[in-house]
C-alpha cells in the first residue's frame, strides 16, 4: 500500500487564520509518501532514510507517549477511538521531497499520509473522507499535545489542490478550481524564527484588538473598514496601528483573491488573471514584509530576483523570520527558478496538486 500527500503554500491569509479569518491555501506538487504491508506480528518499523532514521514499536506500546510530539503514536491512538482495530503491524518506507521546516507543511502532509495509510491497512477500513483525514491529522498533531494551531495545514494538504477555508463560527471549506500555471518555490535555507514572528504577529495583534475593543466596542476584525480605523491611531503605536491596518488590508486583499480564483477565465483572458493574482501575491507580501516583519534580507533578495526574471508576484511563506517564499511565473518558471539560486536560495519548480491519494 502506497500512500502519498502534497505539502502546501498559503495564497492569501498569511498570519490571519489565529484571528478568525480566513485563508485560502493551495497543494503543491512535492509530496510526503509511505510505502508498506503488513508484518505477522503486532510491530511497527517505519524507515525514514531521508532522515537516517529507523523508528519501532509494538500495537500495545502506543500511550504513553514517549517523546516530544509523538505523532506516529497519536495518530493510531485516535484512530482507535475512532473505531479502528489493528490486529497485524507494519513495515513502511517514508520518504519526501516537501522542503523541511520551511513553512510548507511537511509534517502535516506526514500525519495525513500516515492517518490515510493507517485506514486503509486496518482490519475494517472506514474509507474516510479526504476532510475526515485532514481533521484526523489535526487531532493527532495539535489536540493530542495541548498545542495551539489552526486546520489550514491539515485540511490543504488532505483535500488539495486550492482551498477557501473560514473557522469561524464554525469549519467551512470550499475547493477552488482556478486554472493556474507554474509557481517557483524558493527555501532560503534560513531557519524560520517562528517564536519571535508569532510574538508580534499573533500576541502584538491580539493586544491591538483588545485596545481597539475597549476604545470602540463596535470594532471588528472581520468588518470594520480599512476606511473607519485612522481614529484608533489615538490609542495605538505608530507600530501597533501599522499592524492593524496590514491585517484589514490583507483581509481585504483574500476577499479580492477569492473572486478572483472563483472566476471562470476565458482563454483569452488569461494574462489578465495572472497578472492580477500576481499582483495581488505582492500586495499581501508587502504587507508581511513591512508591517508584520516576517521577511528577511535574503529573502527579498530571493523576491527581488524573481520579480527581474520575470515572476508576476509572489510572497513569504509560512511564519516566516526564514523558510521558504514563492513566485507566480507561468511563462518564466525556469528563469525564475535560476534566479532565485543565484540568490542563495533552493528552488522548485511546482504546479498545485491534488491531495491525499492512494498511489499505485
Amino acid at each position: 500500500m502506497k500512500i502519498s500527500t502534497p505539502g502546501r503554500i498559503c495564497f492569501f491569509g498569511e498570519h490571519q487564520d489565529y484571528l478568525g479569518l480566513p485563508v485560502i491555501a493551495a497543494a503543491i506538487s512535492r509530496r510526503i509518501s509511505i510505502d508498506g504491508s503488513h508484518r505477522n506480528d503486532d510491530q511497527i518499523i517505519l524507515n525514514l532514510p531521508d532522515l537516517d532514521q529507523r523508528i519501532e514499536f509494538s500495537l500495545e506500546e502506543t500511550f504513553p507517549y514517549i517523546i516530544q510530539r509523538d505523532y506516529f503514536r497519536s495518530t493510531i491512538n485516535v484512530l482507535k477511538r475512532k473505531g479502528l482495530n489493528f490486529s497485524k503491524g507494519f513495515e513502511c518506507v517514508i520518504h519526501g521531497n516537501i522542503p523541511i521546516n520551511s513553512g510548507t507543511s511537511s509534517s502535516s502532509a506526514l500525519i495525513v499520509s500516515w492517518a490515510h495509510f493507517l485506514d486503509k491497512m486496518s482490519d475494517d477500513p472506514a474509507n474516510f473522507s479526504l476532510k475526515e483525514l485532514g481533521e484526523i491529522a489535526n487531532a493527532a498533531e495539535v489536540l493530542e499535545f495541548g498545542e495551539p494551531g489552526g486546520m489550514m495545514d491539515h485540511y490543504s494538504t488532505s483535500i488539495g489542490n486550492v482551498i477557501y477555508l473560514e473557522s469561524r463560527p464554525q469549519i467551512y471549506v470550499e475547493t477552488l478550481t482556478p486554472k493556474l500555471g507554474k509557481f517557483v518555490l524558493g527555501d532560503s535555507l534560513e531557519p524560520k524564527d517562528t517564536l519571535g514572528i508569532l510574538a508580534r504577529c499573533r500576541y502584538g495583534m491580539e493586544d491591538v484588538i483588545k485596545k481597539v475593543t475597549q476604545y470602540d466596542p463596535y470594532f471588528s476584525i472581520f468588518k470594520t473598514q480599512l476606511t473607519q480605523i485612522a481614529d484608533y491611531k489615538k490609542v495605538l503605536t505608530q507600530d501597533e496601528f501599522s499592524l492593524l491596518q496590514a491585517n484589514v488590508d490583507d483581509r481585504d486583499i483574500l476577499l479580492k483573491g477569492k473572486e478572483l480564483l472563483s472566476q471562470t477565465i476565458a482563454d483569452s483572458d488569461t494574462a489578465e488573471f495572472d497578472k492580477n493574482l500576481g499582483e495581488l501575491l505582492y500586495r499581501h507580501y508587502k504587507n508581511l514584509r513591512d508591517h508584520k516583519r516576517t521577511s528577511t534580507p535574503k529573502i527579498e533578495l530571493m523576491m527581488d530576483a524573481a520579480l527581474s526574471a520575470g515572476a508576476l508576484g509572489g510572497k513569504i511563506n509560512g511564519s516566516g523570520g526564514g523558510g521558504c517564499m514563492f513566485v507566480y511565473a507561468p511563462s518564466k518558471a525556469e528563469e525564475v527558478a535560476e534566479a532565485i539560486e543565484k540568490a542563495g536560495g533552493k528552488s522548485y519548480i511546482i504546479n498545485v496538486d491534488s491531495g491525499s491519494s492512494v498511489d499505485d
